[in-house]
Parts: structure tokens; sequence; C-alpha cells
């Protein structure tokens, strides 16, 4: 799915038992009606009054929520379905930040300042971040992010970053995300789409990448290092 907002576009939140076959018994339903999944997520709830059941997230295309919402319901195996706003329309375009503590908050300070001026205009933009150590641990973070549910952007922030983790770059990079190094030891930086030596000014950069109220394109400037 695009990363903007579509009107064909329906969510629907499901409670159900945990048991094999749930999820087969759900999507048999929607397919019936034609619809197309275009995301799903399913996980066990830990806590509170649906403990131990599961929880069913999915956004579908070419249907409308009242086809399919009263059978859905009368599944054996379901308790509760109910259409939602989907992710795209509550939470958006997410800015992803990994690298070390004190670097990762002065990106996240830059990328929050700068969505909570597109959001009030309107925009859903989120930050994500996580502080790491280590090639192995980084480069195995920086390869999830393209399994990420709208992932836009990621903003390496460290003081030494290369060898494996420049490789998942190139990887992400060819997979449509573009990635925003700070200015690093390392190899890091020959390998982003841009370096940025102000740990805030690389977070504000992110989010006016990605923002529609914004006209930024870092793959036009010029420069490639700041």
């Amino acid at each position: 799915m695009g990363e903007k907002s579509r009107k064909d576009l329906i969510a629907l939140h499901i409670i159900a038992e945990n048991r094999p076959g749930v999820l087969r018994d759900i999507t048999q339903v929607i397919a019936s009606k034609g619809g197309n999944i275009t995301y799903l997520q399913s996980f066990i709830v830990e806590r509170g009054v649906n403990e131990g059941k599961s929880s069913i997230y999915a956004e579908i295309e070419n249907i409308k929520a009242e086809d399919v919402l009263n059978d859905i319901r009368d599944l054996p195996v379901v308790y509760n379905a109910e259409e939602v706003p989907p992710f795209i329309d509550v939470y958006g375009k997410r800015v992803i930040i990994i690298g070390a503590g004190a670097q990762v908050a002065q990106v996240a300070m830059g990328a929050i300042s700068e969505a909570d001026r597109h959001n009030i205009r309107g925009e859903r933009i989120s930050v994500d971040t996580i502080p790491l150590v280590g090639e192995e641990t980084i480069g195995t973070a920086v390869n999830a992010v393209s399994r990420l549910h709208r992932a836009s952007i990621l903003v390496l922030a460290g003081s030494l970053m290369g060898g494996s983790i420049s490789k998942e770059v190139d990887r992400l990079r060819s997979l449509g995300i573009p990635v925003i190094s700070l200015n690093m030891a390392g190899s890091v930086p020959e390998h982003a789409d841009l370096v940025v030596t102000d740990p805030v000014q690389a977070g504000t950069f992110a989010v006016m990448h990605i923002a529609e109220t914004a006209s930024f394109d870092i793959s036009k400037l010029k420069k490639r290092r700041f």
C-alpha cells in the first residue's frame, strides 16, 4: 500500500479464539466477498478483558466493511469484530531511528519537533527509536526495517558504523527506503543517501523528506553532506 491515505481501504479489528484455523476462517470470509488483504497482524493479548485471546488487525481493499462484518461476527471462533481507522490515518508514516542512545535522543528531538509541525497541519508522521550497540545487533535491526509496516525513512545515529551495517543499508535503499546517516566514523556514511553532522538537523531532514506538506527531497540535493 502507498504511504498516502486511501479512500478504498478499510481496517478491521477482530477478537477471536487462540487456536489453529482462526486466520483461515476469517480470511476465507474476506476472500469470498472479493476483498484483498493488504496488511495483516495477529498477536495474543497478554492482559485485560481479552487476555489469552487473539487480536487480529487487517487492512483490506476492494470491499466495504458492511460487506464482511456480519459474516465475520457469525464465525464461531470470533468474539467481536469492528471497523477501525487504518494505521496510515492514525500513526501515519514512520521515521525509524537506530543507534547509540545520546545520538538517537538528539535525532528524535529534531524529528519529533518537525513532525509536530506537520501533524498540526493534518499529516500523520510518527517516530520510532531504539538505542543499540554492536555491528551485528545494529545490522539485524537495519535489516528488519524493510519488514516494518509504513516505515518510510531510516536515520542511523552513532559514532562508528560499518561492515555488515553498510551492506544492510545498501539493501534497504534498494528496496526504496532512504537512509540518513550522522557524520560518523566507519563506512556507513559512504552508503547513505544523506550525511548530516547535526543530529537534530538529521531528524528534521528525515521528517521533511517524507512529509506531504513539505517541499523537500533528499534525492534532489546537490550536496550529500551537511
